[in-house]
């Protein structure tokens, strides 16, 4: 850890900057709301995992012990915020006909698939809803002999104006009951709940729900929020350090996290609320309507129709970076394309590395390039501030390649592990190195190549020489012509 930039993070509980301390010194306990398995996750969810894979990352890098806790969402029978009854894994069970599990087992091997597609770190632990169902009754049943819950028909409501009594309902959206009133309707179930904001946290089984759980309330399902503040206090303990999710999370789900925790153990789960902010494509929010939805698969393959081309999930990941997890980040042709160009620089830069000639002084002050690195991850995970640090590495790399800047051993060799370090571990890019350290059999063959599109563009034979490089772009390997020579990447 650098010892001059403390990490700072942004508290969504506090609305500011607050320099992390762990509950215990050298660990971190996270835990991150994970998928619901009705469906394939849509490019903005991947946004929120890549987000806090990076999060971990850099916790890593900075030699935390982390445990790791992401959630899965097998549990059909929901709640909504509207207080209707939403079973969207039945849903989607009925209409491929099939079973919940089957639903369950195809949308979780694909979310897994894209986890290593997109090269996000396993969590420590990825427990489910199903799993923990004793779990969460055993934490309904807290929450009811402290009075903040009431059964009505076989279900569980949570007692928000009790709660109020002794505890802040709203501290984490700001939200405050008298301001939902006016925003409520009539709602499914209103008239079994004592106050329009209570909320399920145990719902009588319908006779069509096809995932039903016993309770001492009798036959039913969970509700909504109940399943994360089990699993999370069950691995990490009544209090930890980090709880993460999307930004459309944070009312009412995290607040009712809060309030469940709160009623069964009387602390609020987490010191540090993080929440991803969502992504829009060409301006707009992604939108099944507007027609510019697309999923984390098709990008990569080129088959949605909002873009005219596929792009390596290692360009769409290194495009994510550049805006900061609080911020919107807008998908568009324009900074895909500028994103590819900058990882193919980075690319080179790390294939320059190894082959650098040392000097006697370095003509730049490279522990400061590599401090600024550090300031700009402590600085909320800052990842566009490291993005532009780095930049600044590779144009010191390029300028001591071409012998117009000098580096010492002992600075190469740091500029080297911190460099690579925080490409590969903490932004979590894998990348090949290009020909300038590259060797072997496909050095040999792409010289061959390479020496065969020189002849044609000699000879003024461009289309041979074009279709050299398109059939070399399909293949992976991208190259560039410059003022000193051609030189070559593997995506």
């Amino acid at each position: 850890m650098n010892p001059n930039t403390p990490l700072l993070i942004y508290n969504s509980l506090s609305g500011e900057k607050e320099v992390f301390k762990p509950i215990i010194a050298g660990k971190v306990g996270m835990y991150v709301c994970g998928p619901t398995l009705y469906s394939e996750p849509h490019m903005g969810n991947m946004r929120t995992f890549i987000n806090f894979d990076l999060i971990y990352r850099y916790l890593l890098y900075l030699g935390y012990q982390v445990k790791y806790v992401r959630n899965i969402t097998d549990a059909g029978h929901i709640t909504n915020s509207a207080g209707e009854a939403v079973d969207s894994i039945g849903k989607a069970a009925r209409v491929e006909q099939v079973q919940s599990l089957e639903i369950v087992y195809k949308y979780n091997v694909k979310f897994q698939d894209l986890q290593r597609i997109y090269n996000l770190l396993p969590p420590s632990i990825e427990p489910t809803a199903t799993g923990h169902i004793q779990e969460q009754i055993e934490v309904i049943e807290k929450i009811i002999e402290n009075g903040f819950a009431y059964v009505v028909n076989g279900s569980v409501y949570f007692d928000v104006r009790a709660y109020g009594e002794k505890f802040e309902y709203g501290i984490l959206s700001g939200r405050k009951v008298d301001e939902l009133a006016e925003e409520t309707r009539e709602l499914n179930a209103q008239d079994e709940k004592r106050f329009f904001a209570d909320f399920a946290l145990w719902k009588k089984a319908n006779p069509d729900d096809m995932q039903i759980w016993r309770s001492p309330w009798g036959d039913g399902n969970p509700g909504w929020h109940i399943e994360c503040t089990a699993m999370s206090t069950k691995y990490l303990g009544d209090q930890f350090d980090i709880h993460g999710g999307g930004l459309d999370l944070k009312f009412p789900h995290h607040e009712d996290e809060i309030a469940q925790s709160c009623g069964s153990a009387g602390v609020s789960p987490a010191n540090y609320w993080m929440h991803a902010n969502m992504l829009n494509v060409n301006g707009q929010k992604m939108s099944k309507s507007l027609g510019n939805y697309f999923l984390p698969k098709e990008i990569v393959d080129g088959t949605t129709e909002v873009f005219d081309k596929p792009y390596s999930p290692q360009v769409i990941r290194f495009c994510m970076m550049q805006a900061h997890y609080r911020s919107t980040l807008d998908f568009t042709p324009d900074s895909l394309n500028a994103a590819e160009k900058g990882f193919t620089r980075l690319s080179e830069a790390y294939g320059k590395l190894g082959s650098l000639e040392t000097a006697d002084t370095s003509s730049q002050n490279v522990q400061a390039l590599v401090d600024s690195l550090y300031k700009a991850m402590n600085d909320d995970f800052n990842a566009p501030m490291l993005v532009a640090g780095l930049f600044e590495a590779v144009k010191y790399i390029n300028t001591v390649s071409e012998g117009k800047a000098t580096i010492t051993s002992g600075d190469l060799e740091l500029l080297t592990k911190e460099f690579t370090g925080f490409v590969f571990d903490v932004l979590g890019l894998t990348i090949e190195k290009s020909s300038a350290g590259s060797d072997g059999a496909l050095t040999a063959a792409m010289d061959l190549v390479l020496d065969m599109r020189k002849s044609a563009r000699e000879n003024k034979d461009w289309s041979t020489s074009d279709k050299i490089r398109d059939r070399l772009a399909e293949a992976g390997i991208v190259v560039k012509d410059g003022k000193d020579g051609v030189t070559w990447t593997v995506k």
